[in-house]
């Protein structure tokens, strides 16, 4: 189903309204992803579900919001700036990828969360920028050192850096190993313990391939693409995505 379809429906007081079809199909997904985080044994309403858009169109942004998502987030960040002029304002933008320094005076109007705090120069200028704003510090739980995310023996001074600064550190991050669900799920109990033992109430893990694991392991919020939009195309067709028009992830 590609966007920009449009289907009627019911609108309040007998009055039709207009909802695209893509809005549908992602209200549709959304509807099984929340059967899912039940089954996994928590509460649907008490999980923040970030829609992510990378690599998707304006009319992903579009989609996600009609169907009730207003968490939105975006890696990069020219794509995070091209979208959000022309998004709702209800959008509450969140920043997943890594934070570059020369990058946050730009990004700071638009993002109410950023993910990705994995060093006492990036937790600095984010402060600097947006005092109070709310951020996740990003673990590396791969053992990889080329992936993002501080070290795990590093995040307690992290964390205490944080603490000082004008921040709402609210919680950790990670990206479990991908194709790996047992991988992720030990990753994932050692992030939900050590964010218990730092006091910190929110962790953002799980993504569309591991989120009901995640979710298991005590995840807050859920950082979904594929599983709402459908596949991903790849980065720098400059495509805006139809649902099931492309292939990959």
């Amino acid at each position: 189903m590609a966007f920009g379809g449009r289907i009627p429906s019911a609108g309040h007081g007998g009055v039709a309204v207009v909802m695209t079809a893509a809005a549908a199909d992602v209200a549709v997904r959304l509807h099984d992803v929340r059967r899912r985080v039940a089954d996994a044994g928590s509460d649907p309403d008490a999980i923040r579900i970030v829609a992510v858009t990378k690599g998707f169109g304006n009319d992903a942004v579009a989609a996600a919001v009609a169907a009730g998502l207003l968490d939105v987030g975006e890696n990069y960040a020219q794509e995070l700036l091209d979208k959000s002029g022309e998004a709702s304002r209800d959008v509450r933008w969140h920043f997943l990828g890594v934070v570059q320094r020369n990058k946050v005076a730009r990004l700071s109007p638009w993002v109410r969360a950023w993910h990705g705090l994995d060093r006492r120069a990036a937790a600095d200028a984010v402060a600097k920028a947006s005092p109070g704003v709310e951020v996740f510090i990003e673990v590396n739980v791969s053992g990889v050192a080329s992936r993002p995310g501080c070290a795990p023996e590093d995040v307690d001074a992290l964390v205490a850096h944080c603490r000082t600064l004008p921040l709402d550190v609210s919680g950790l991050m990670a990206v479990g190993p991908a194709g790996d669900l047992d991988g992720s799920r030990r990753s994932f109990r050692y992030l939900a313990r050590h964010a218990s033992e730092l006091g910190l109430r929110e962790l953002s893990m799980g993504m569309s391939d591991d989120f009901e694991v995640a979710v298991a392991e005590g995840a807050t919020t859920l950082r979904l693409g594929r599983v709402l939009f459908g596949p991903r195309p790849e980065r720098g067709k400059g495509a805006t995505i139809g649902f099931g028009q492309l292939g990959g992830s």
